[in-house]
């Protein structure tokens, strides 16, 4: 048992070690700013319900070290809040010319906090990949939802790391401690690689269009696997969220995005930008540490993005 012990201290600080990579990206013309992990390349191995296993090969990228704030989300979202300020050579980024989430018909925070580190909410997976776009427009750089694979990867913290029951308080808002509201971002331990919340306070979207058998979904395709979306609906969502039992906050459990999350919204068609039943749901962002050129960026956005 010690040796045991021993030796899963001695992988928790190798873990750590690897990701202790941290950088701190400005948003142009706004006082708000995010942190970015490194996450080096490595193998995650894939194990679904059923017994059945896979090794997926990732390469190294940046995630968001925290879920996306209100405060940095409501910079895309309203007009008002943006300006030309852009870090793209071309300077070819005109605030003017954003497509920006219509107006909500209601609170879709439900009273539970706006600014001050708050979680951005309750946007579809679709409008997440839209501020993806304006973030790049912005920064001049990459970015995007982490695909079902790295989301993954990082919670994981590479290997196997995932907090025992009775100790998931510390790292998770969850129903038995939330008080049935998420919280500020980061309050709660990081995972071994200092990445915070991704257990619980509110679920984070993914890339990949959700597929039961994910293993046959992604075929033979074992190096940096997509789930590409056909339609709208469904999307992974992952992490579990202040309103979930504490086995639903588990780096491996698959949530499906459902149409009901839009149950109250009055317009027909639903909003491409809101859900008005999903406030328990947000996301972070990856940045690839290899970044493409911009024909591939423009490409990649019009294949994710499914309305």
């Amino acid at each position: 048992m010690k040796g045991q012990l021993h030796t899963f201290l001695l992988w928790a600080a190798f873990s750590s070690l690897q990701a202790q990579s941290l950088e701190m990206v400005h948003i142009p013309g706004s006082e708000a700013s995010f942190q970015l992990a490194h996450i080096p390349e490595g193998t995650l191995v894939w194990e679904e319900k059923d017994g059945a296993t896979a090794e997926l090969r990732l390469d190294a990228f940046w995630i968001g070290v925290q879920e996306v704030t209100h405060d940095e989300f409501v910079l895309f979202q309203h007009r008002e809040n943006d300006s030309d300020a852009s870090n793209r050579t071309d300077g070819n980024f005109s605030a003017d010319a954003v497509s920006r989430p219509t107006p909500p018909y209601l609170d879709y925070t439900y009273g539970m906090g706006t600014a001050g580190g708050f979680p951005a909410v309750s946007m579809t997976q679709q409008a997440a990949l839209r501020y993806c776009r304006w973030l790049y427009q912005k920064t001049g750089q990459f970015y995007r939802l982490p695909t079902e694979a790295e989301w993954t990867y990082a919670c994981l913290a590479g290997q196997n790391w995932q907090p025992e029951e009775g100790q998931l308080e510390k790292y998770a808002w969850f129903y038995d401690n939330s008080f049935e509201k998420y919280h500020k971002a980061g309050e709660k331990a990081s995972n071994p690689w200092g990445l915070y919340d991704m257990l619980g306070n509110v679920a984070e979207w993914t890339l990949d269009f959700y597929e039961k058998n994910y293993l046959e979904s992604i075929g033979e395709n074992n190096q940096n696997p997509w789930v590409k979306p056909t339609r709208r609906h469904s999307r992974t969502v992952k992490g579990g969220s202040y309103d979930s039992d504490p086995g639903e906050c588990n780096c491996r459990e698959r949530q499906k995005s459902q149409a009901r999350w839009q149950a109250r919204d009055p317009q027909i068609p639903k909003s491409i930008w809101w859900n008005t039943d999903s406030p328990f749901v947000g996301f972070r962002i990856v940045r690839p540490e290899q970044q493409p050129p911009p024909e591939e960026v423009e490409k990649f956005f019009e294949t994710a993005i499914k309305d």
